[in-house]
């Protein structure tokens, strides 16, 4: 396991913990992720950047998560699942992390801490959410290119008196 797996691993653990008990202290969560991995001062600061993107982009990752677990509603999964499933949805809309990389992590925190179907249904949903992501930053990047060109061309069949 690399050393961001170990990461992830602990900030897996954080997130399950926020899922089985909300009210708890953020700071023992901070705590906990600074032990978990001997201090060590980059792998903490990329644990806790990941933490807190996950958590605050949680709405956001569970509503584009739920559109694409077909029959699956968040709630309805397991807790494991869901989290590392957040986890992996936050890695490939929000970091410089290669899709096909992201998913690869979350599939292996399926295959460890999930059930026996966990690391292929982790795998689908994900697969099909950086597929449907690519392809509306596709669309919205084709759409703003059609409205620059569209823009020039009024621009150039203008009269400047």
């Amino acid at each position: 396991m690399t050393r961001r797996s170990r990461a992830r691993e602990v900030v897996l653990q954080v997130l399950f913990e926020d899922d089985m008990n909300p009210g708890h202290s953020l700071t023992r969560s901070e705590r906990f992720v600074r032990q978990r991995l001997n201090h060590d001062p980059a792998l903490v600061e990329f644990a806790l950047t990941l933490l807190a993107g996950v958590r605050h982009h949680r709405p956001e990752l569970d509503r584009m998560l739920a559109e694409r677990a077909q029959n699956w509603s968040l709630r309805r999964m397991a807790v494991t699942d869901r989290n590392v499933l957040r986890l992996g949805a936050y890695e490939i809309l929000c970091t410089e992390m290669p899709g096909r990389v992201a998913i690869n992590e979350a599939v292996e925190l399926a295959r460890r801490y999930g059930a026996g179907q966990s690391a292929h249904f982790v795998n689908g949903v994900l697969d099909r959410f950086l597929k449907e992501t690519r392809q509306r930053h596709e669309s919205s990047a084709q759409q703003q290119a059609g409205a620059a060109v569209g823009d020039e061309q009024e621009g150039a069949g203008s009269d400047p008196s």
